[in-house]
């Protein structure tokens, strides 16, 4: 049965990688469903995906306007728009775009909307202004469950004990030794005082004085407090800053795959006074959901993030949708304390958010750059130019002059994944230059060597690793098809058909690196990225460097991405559900 699975597979562009999860889902049923139903495929195993059922599909003989490829088609457009960040779409468009993607008549999509309608594969919510929007029921349930908790929150009266906040606040100042700014008392008095709460800001507008301050008031009060923050790497900072236990959003809420879910619930919620969670710009409409869900009603909830980054790489805009419902409090803070400290770096993020295009002068050698200076810009002709230049800094700056590991504390953030200057690129161009190991694993049209800097893809749950993890690959096993990989001291084991989830890191796109730091980041940047240049992207990308910047490109392309604020929006529902 397997082999007859292989055959048919690799006459239809599968890789053994890809047959083999076949497998583990469907059995010796494999062949048959691939043939009859490839679209269940699709539907229920990672790595197929639509395109590639839609030419079995072609090639055994299924009707280009067949129930089974429309409704597929439908749910893959929606899905496509998802991967774009939008939980809803409206139906008018939604049945132009599935038109033209799936090459049919209008009258037939929307014959196939009504049947996922029906079948409730997709939902329908008519917005205040008129308009009929569609989601798929994961994305209806989250921000539902989102608006839901949200209410029962502020409904619900404080369990903390009294606390006379502009006392707490003098106290807070007291300890920290300085005296705070007016809105930073603000966000403090906020904090304690309101159910669910954000403080949003910049860098070095005062963020971690804050929540050192609350977090310090907190635990002379006796209250329990649960730190969490998206990402690994902002939770350990998240604990550094607050000198108080964080972990990960996924870790707190503890995910048990055997039920599919998370172990903290509504009906299970956790035991905490107080939820803080950091990088909250990187919540998505899914994982807010679990995490509202399981905040107890008397607890206080509280969102700290930057809202001029990027939005979160899962679909929602969670921060900024309650921002703008104008039912959550919320303090901004705009004043820079920490210039001289870190006066480069952070200059040039608040001069980016302004739309202001100053740049330090461009070099044209990388044996220019000057190890005491924090943010600069290296000239490149075009993309080929950059992608050399990118793996002559990490080579010659990085490694010699200022005599760091160019693998643990260099990072380069590209805005794409194609191209010469682009994520796969380069990727393959630092593994080069800074992996000389002699044992390598091919992996289609990657080789994964001993020392590589690589990055999980998707959540695995059962793994305890998640999407934007990053690890180093310790042992190749080529016998049996083995790689380990450590995350942050956990060794974590895949075998050839979950290796589809690993990708070389030594280039990351900047979306995902969001809630990240890296001591130096170097960033290509070229007017061939024109696709991406969007201000809070190149704003993201500054923001995550801690000591040094470098940018690698044409000034004219920082020119073009700094001028850009007109950022795709993202069409949600969470205000619609939050007006109810």
């Amino acid at each position: 049965m397997q082999r007859e699975l292989f055959i048919f597979g690799q006459t239809h562009g599968l890789t053994p990688s890809l047959c083999l999860r076949l497998y583990k889902q469907f059995g010796p049923e494999a062949t048959a469903i691939l043939q009859r139903e490839p679209y269940r495929a699709a539907r229920e195993v990672q790595g197929i995906g639509f395109k590639t059922a839609d030419k079995i599909a072609i090639n055994t003989g299924i009707p280009n306007e067949s129930p089974q490829r429309i409704d597929a088609g439908i749910e893959f457009v929606l899905q496509e728009l998802q991967d774009e960040g939008h939980t809803a779409y409206p139906t008018d468009q939604l049945t132009a775009n599935a038109a033209e993607t799936l090459q049919a008549e209008p009258t037939t999509i929307s014959s196939g909307i009504a049947r996922l309608l029906e079948s409730k594969a997709l939902r329908a919510t008519e917005a205040r202004d008129g308009a009929t929007y569609l989601q798929l029921p994961h994305n209806f349930f989250a921000e539902e469950k989102i608006a839901d908790s949200l209410k029962r929150l502020q409904d619900t009266e404080s369990g903390l004990p009294p606390i006379k906040r502009d006392l707490a606040v003098e106290w807070a100042e007291e300890k920290a030794g300085f005296t705070f700014a007016d809105s930073q008392r603000q966000a403090i008095k906020g904090s304690l005082a309101h159910k669910v709460f954000i403080l949003t800001g910049g860098p070095g507008t005062g963020k971690t004085t804050i929540l050192r301050a609350v977090v310090s008031i907190l635990k002379a009060k006796k209250a329990k407090i649960a730190l969490a923050a998206p990402t690994g790497r902002a939770a350990q900072r998240l604990a550094e800053s607050t000198r108080a236990y964080a972990q990960t959003i996924h870790r707190l809420l503890k995910f048990d795959p055997s039920q599919g879910g998370f172990v903290m619930n509504e009906s299970k919620p956790l035991s905490a006074d107080v939820v803080i969670v950091d990088e909250a710009s990187m919540l998505d409409a899914r994982l807010a959901a679990a995490l509202l869900q399981a905040v107890p009603s008397r607890a206080h909830l509280i969102l700290v993030g930057d809202i001029d980054q990027l939005p979160s790489v899962g679909a929602g805009n969670v921060l900024k949708d309650f921002i703008l419902s104008r039912k959550v409090r919320y303090v901004t803070l705009d004043v820079v304390f920490r210039q001289k400290k870190f006066s480069s770096i952070v200059h040039y993020a608040h001069a980016i958010n302004r739309g202001e295009v100053s740049l330090p002068t461009p070099l044209e050698d990388v044996r220019q750059l000057d190890p005491k200076k924090d943010f600069q810009f290296l000239s490149a002709a075009d993309q080929s130019d950059a992608a050399r230049k990118v793996a002559d800094v990490f080579k010659i700056f990085v490694s010699q002059e200022l005599v760091l590991d160019p693998i643990a504390d260099a990072q380069t953030l590209a805005p794409m994944r194609k191209g010469q200057a682009g994520v796969d690129n380069l990727n393959q161009l630092l593994q080069e230059t800074l992996n000389q190991s002699s044992q390598a694993m091919p992996f289609g049209t990657l080789k994964f060597k001993v020392g590589d800097k690589v990055m999980q893809t998707r959540n695995n749950y059962d793994k305890n690793v998640f999407n934007g993890d990053i690890g180093i690959v310790t042992r190749l096993d080529g016998v049996n098809g083995l790689i380990d990989v450590s995350f942050d001291g956990a060794d974590v084991s895949y075998d050839k058909s979950e290796m589809i989830d690993l990708q070389l890191a030594y280039a990351v796109s900047i979306h995902k690196s969001q809630g990240s730091e890296y001591p130096v980041v170097v960033i290509p940047l070229l007017k061939a990225h024109f696709m991406m240049l969007q201000r809070n992207l190149i704003y993201t990308a500054v923001t995550r460097g801690k000591k040094k910047i470098v940018i690698v490109g044409e000034p004219a392309a920082y020119a073009m991405a700094v001028r850009n604020s007109d950022a795709k929006s993202r069409c949600t529902l969470l205000q619609e559900f939050i007006h109810g």
